[in-house]
């Protein structure tokens, strides 16, 4: 049971936590320590009628322990003082407010952006070190590094856990909407974690109701909303990974599809396009009976104004031979430099040769695929399609 909460509890309790004491890395501690208690006395005593309150009067208990032992009770005790046993029994109306102050503190423009996303991933999405070195392909070891100064950071500089004034609200818009993306592509997988899009998509709903008028906000929200409509399509019953064009369109969720076109309707008539917004829309007409290839190769060219990248490159490439034929959107693939270590540049490198029917060289680029692939669904996948070009070679 414990494990099931974590994901759930671990985030809030923590924004509650390093709130009051302005500072994660205590705040950190004690919610570890706190379920670690659980770990022990749960399995033998049962679970408490109220997990969340009872972690977070055990959190702040060992907090008050800790700060005990540095010999500044007086002071930080007082901070602590709201939390009562009371406290876990707010209402879940008032657990997002301190969870989005805890985002904009990770956020703070005192930190490095690569510390920024990575702080929130572990205090708000709570992931562990190993998953976010991964996720940044550092390793694990440099990822640790990287969020103990993070956190001693906010703790020696007095970073405020509150959501900034509204005329510096802009400024700091632009790493929060990528942290939250960053939880959800986390969640999105594979493999999936829905809590975890959940979050996000919660997030990316509390920030449109912060910033009405931010078109960006909207664009994010409306790309995480019209993606997770296909996270139940995804994956077969065995958990093999099922390409979009393969997907069930019965197991895709309309109310989500509708939900995320009203938001992305909301965006486009502020005027203000971005590359939030350029995804959402690339995302809907994915969501079509036929998808529109040539403007989704058009939408991925002016995506590529915005945020210049090879990434995106390889997505208009692709799009392109959906459009004009695979030779073409192999010709531009070919161009491009500086994702020889991509795992998704082979896969699409080798798909386009199947298609062409150059198996030798598509087997060839499904294996380097292969070599870079993590996820067991991805490898899996891999491993059925160079087993296939094989054999037809």
């Amino acid at each position: 049971m414990v494990e099931e909460l974590f994901r759930e509890e671990w985030g809030r309790t923590l924004a509650i936590l390093a709130r009051a004491l302005g500072d994660v890395e205590l705040a950190e501690d004690a919610v570890q320590e706190a379920f670690a208690a659980a770990l022990e006395r749960w399995p033998r005593e049962g679970a408490p009628a109220n997990p969340g309150g009872w972690l977070l009067t055990t959190a702040r208990n060992r907090a008050i322990d800790r700060i005990r032992r540095d010999q500044t009770l007086r002071r930080k005790t007082e901070l602590l003082a709201a939390l009562d046993d009371s406290a876990g029994k707010e209402e879940d109306e008032t657990i997002p407010d301190e969870r989005l102050s805890l985002i904009f503190a990770c956020c703070h423009p005192a930190l490095a952006t690569e510390a920024q996303v990575a702080l929130t991933l572990r205090t708000l999405g709570g992931l562990t070190t190993d998953e976010i070195a991964r996720a940044f392909l550092v390793p694990e070891a440099t990822m640790a590094q990287r969020l103990v100064r993070a956190k001693r950071k906010i703790r020696a500089a007095g970073i405020p856990f509150r959501v900034p004034p509204d005329h510096v609200l802009p400024e700091r818009l632009r790493s929060v909407l990528a942290v939250v993306y960053l939880i959800f592509n986390e969640g999105y997988g594979p493999p999936p974690r829905a809590e975890l899009c959940e979050e996000a998509i919660r997030l990316g709903k509390l920030l449109a109701v912060l910033m009405p008028d931010e078109p960006e906000v909207l664009g994010l929200l409306a790309l995480m909303l019209l993606q997770d409509v296909r996270r139940d399509a995804r994956l077969d019953e065995a958990g093999d990974l099922v390409l979009l064009e393969d997907q069930d369109r019965a197991l895709w969720d309309d109310e989500r599809i509708d939900e995320g076109r009203r938001v992305l309707d909301r965006a486009l008539p502020l005027r203000r396009p971005g590359p939030y917004q350029l995804q959402a829309a690339i995302a809907s007409l994915h969501l079509e009976p036929e998808t529109d290839w040539p403007q989704v190769a058009l939408l991925y060219a002016r995506l590529s104004h915005f945020t210049p990248s090879p990434v995106i490159e390889l997505n208009r490439a692709v799009a392109v031979a959906m459009s004009d034929g695979p030779e073409h959107g192999l010709a531009l693939i070919d161009g491009i430099e500086g994702l020889d270590a991509y795992r998704h540049l082979h896969s699409a490198r080798a798909d386009l040769l199947r298609r062409l029917g150059r198996s030798g060289e598509a087997a060839q680029a499904y294996a380097r695929a292969l070599e870079l692939a993590q996820q067991p669904t991805e490898r899996a996948f891999l491993k059925r399609r160079l087993a296939e070009v094989r054999s037809s070679a």
